[in-house]
């Protein structure tokens, strides 16, 4: 997968994170998740466009960190909707935050390895 395909799917998973927390109910936990994990998911994409400008191999490596960060708390936050039954059937967005992360340790891995 390529940078751009990344970008674009980086993208589609806040657009997808952001329908589901719409979806969440008007309980004060909901709406604590709804904030935190919109804001998570969101960073995945926008870190990893800020990654993809980096000036060097040590600042894209740095901005990864972020992303691999940022995509396992939105898992987190996923967990924690499933765990307290505010959403039903959230599987695949589950294992889409679970891919990225996966993706990005593999790829920080590999230029870590790189010197």
């Amino acid at each position: 997968m390529n940078k751009e395909e990344l970008k674009k799917r980086t993208k589609q998973f806040a657009v997808s994170i952001i329908k589901l927390a719409s979806k969440l109910p008007d309980s004060y936990l909901a709406q604590h998740i709804k904030k935190q994990i919109i804001r998570s998911a969101t960073s995945v994409a926008a870190n990893y466009r800020a990654a993809c400008l980096a000036q060097s191999r040590a600042s894209y490596i740095a901005k990864l960190s972020i992303v691999i960060e940022e995509a396992d708390e939105t898992e987190f936050w996923l967990e924690l909707i499933e765990e307290n039954n505010l959403l039903p059937d959230i599987k695949s967005i589950k294992q889409e935050a679970h891919e990225l992360a996966s993706i990005f340790i593999v790829t920080r891995k590999s230029l870590m390895l790189k010197k």
